[in-house]
């Protein structure tokens, strides 16, 4: 089984771009960092996770995640390999191709008091999956997660299998 579980922050806005037939594709770069003590010290070691997300859910994305934000994405690990044009050497490069990511607590405007954006239930239907966000709600600058079935951000832990 190939299947991966990173909740982390956004280290920077996410980068969208679409193929030659008009798919979304965006790229995420996310931060989790464990720390721990040794010798009465504490450690912390960041980790950097590439993270590829296809169609609807690209641009969702998008439009909604920022810098800072917190997000749980659930994927699957896929290793390319390319031919270094200036040194011929082979690269290889892991990523985690998303099959779901849900947006963890407010936006990172919430704090400032910027209103929340108004729309419709079709700006959040998902080509590839028949799950759907939910209407953000007044509280929130950006929709809530979905597949959580509530409009509270928390993230229901019980829905993870490990």
């Amino acid at each position: 089984m190939n299947k991966v579980f990173v909740m982390g922050r956004l280290g920077a806005d996410p980068e969208i771009r679409y193929t030659p037939n008009q798919t979304a594709v965006a790229t995420l770069k996310v931060a989790t960092t464990e720390a721990w003590t040794k010798d009465g010290q504490r450690q912390e070691q960041t980790e950097w996770h590439k993270i590829i997300v296809w169609s609807r859910q690209a641009e969702n994305c998008a439009k909604y995640l920022a810098k800072g934000r917190q997000v749980l994405v659930e994927g699957r690990l896929q290793t390319r390999s390319w031919d270094d044009k200036a040194t011929g050497q082979k690269r290889y490069t892991t990523e985690i191709i998303a099959n779901n990511v849900q947006f963890i607590g407010s936006g990172p405007n919430a704090a400032a008091g910027a209103s929340a954006p108004t729309h419709n239930d079709a700006d959040y239907r998902q080509e590839s999956a028949p799950t759907r966000f939910p209407q953000a709600d007044a509280q929130n600058e950006f929709p809530p997660s979905y597949g959580s079935g509530s409009s509270d951000s928390s993230v229901d832990y019980s829905e993870i299998p490990f």
